[in-house]
């Protein structure tokens, strides 16, 4: 896998999801082309300003879970959100297993603090497809 590039994204709307209750372990085995899914986790106040985290103490509680299919609608249920604002963003045109999209979270932390930025303690996981394939995201807000 290539190493994917950070960026500053500047998300200037927020991306809304319906909660879901279920967080399926195959995540990308249970999408289809029109899906998104939206993971949220709060991160270990200590180890999400560490340079060198430890990768099996980073991930702390699932703050919630969010899908959608097509557009949104509010009638469907509590609405969760990756809200508008400034991220540490990176990509995979892969689906990732959690072992590898957490992997991708600590070299992405490791970036970011090597170019001085300061990500908050939580983190969103986004998947969807695009382009053909399906692709991983991380959003870390600053």
């Amino acid at each position: 896998m290539e190493k994917p590039q950070l960026m500053n994204l500047d998300l200037r709307t927020p991306l809304l999801y319906a909660k879901t209750s279920d967080l399926p372990s195959d995540l990308h085995f249970n999408m289809n082309e029109n899906e998104e899914i939206l993971l949220c986790f709060d991160l270990d106040p200590a180890q999400s300003r560490n340079i060198e985290p430890k990768t099996e103490l980073l991930l702390g509680p699932l703050v919630f879970c969010g899908r959608k299919s097509g557009g949104f609608d509010n009638q469907q249920g509590e609405a969760v959100s990756l809200p508008a604002g400034n991220y540490l963003f990176v990509q995979c045109r892969d689906a990732l297993d959690r072992e590898k999209w957490l992997d991708l979270a600590v070299e992405q932390q490791k970036d970011g603090l090597w170019e001085r930025y300061k990500p908050e303690s939580r983190l969103y996981v986004r998947f969807l497809y695009e382009d053909g394939r399906f692709v991983t995201q991380l959003f870390r807000p600053l």
